[in-house]
C-alpha cells in the first residue's frame, strides 16, 4: 500500500525524486543543444534541423541558449506555479521554437508559452521534460508556486 501512495504522490506534484540523475542534462541536449541558433529567425532554424537530421522526430522544441537560467527557474517559485501534475508553467511568456514534421515536410513554428515537467535531480528541483502547450495557457491565478516540497529525504 505504502508504494502505491509514493507512485500516486509523484504523479501529482512538482519537484519529487528523479529515477533518472541524469534527466536534467538530457532535457538540456535535446531543448537547448550547445550549437543551436540564437536566433528565431525561421529560415535560419530550418537550415539547422535539416542540416543536424531533427526532421525524423515528430515533434521538437528548442529553446534560446540564454534562456537556461530562466528555463531552470520555471520550477521554482520565482519562475513558476503548478499546471498539473509535475507539470510547471511559466510565470513569464517564453519565445522558442517548435518543429513539426509532417510526411514530406519539417515545418518551424514560433510558440510562446512553456510547460516543464520538474522533478529532484541531484538535490535540485530542475526541467526534465518540455510539454506542449497547444492551447496557449497561462498560470491560473490560485495555483501555488512550483518549489521543492518542505522537507526532501535526504
Amino acid at each position: 500500500m505504502m508504494a502505491a501512495r509514493i507512485v500516486l504522490l509523484f504523479a501529482v506534484s512538482p519537484c519529487l525524486m528523479s529515477s533518472n540523475d541524469n534527466a536534467y542534462d538530457r532535457f538540456i541536449r535535446h531543448h537547448i543543444p550547445p550549437d543551436s541558433p540564437t536566433t528565431v529567425d525561421e529560415t535560419v532554424w530550418e537550415r539547422f534541423i535539416k542540416d543536424h537530421g531533427l526532421c525524423e522526430r515528430p515533434l521538437q522544441s528548442f529553446l534560446h541558449p540564454d534562456d537556461k537560467n530562466r528555463v531552470k527557474a520555471v520550477c521554482t517559485k520565482r519562475g513558476g506555479k503548478v499546471h498539473k501534475g509535475n507539470l510547471c508553467i511559466s510565470l513569464n511568456k517564453f519565445s522558442f521554437i517548435t518543429v513539426e514534421y509532417a510526411v514530406g515536410s519539417c515545418r518551424v513554428k514560433k510558440t510562446k508559452h512553456l510547460i516543464l515537467a520538474c522533478d529532484k535531480v541531484n538535490n535540485m528541483c530542475l526541467p526534465v521534460h518540455f510539454q506542449r502547450n497547444p492551447n496557449n495557457e497561462n498560470p491560473r491565478e490560485h495555483a501555488r508556486y512550483c518549489d521543492a516540497p518542505r522537507r526532501w529525504a535526504e
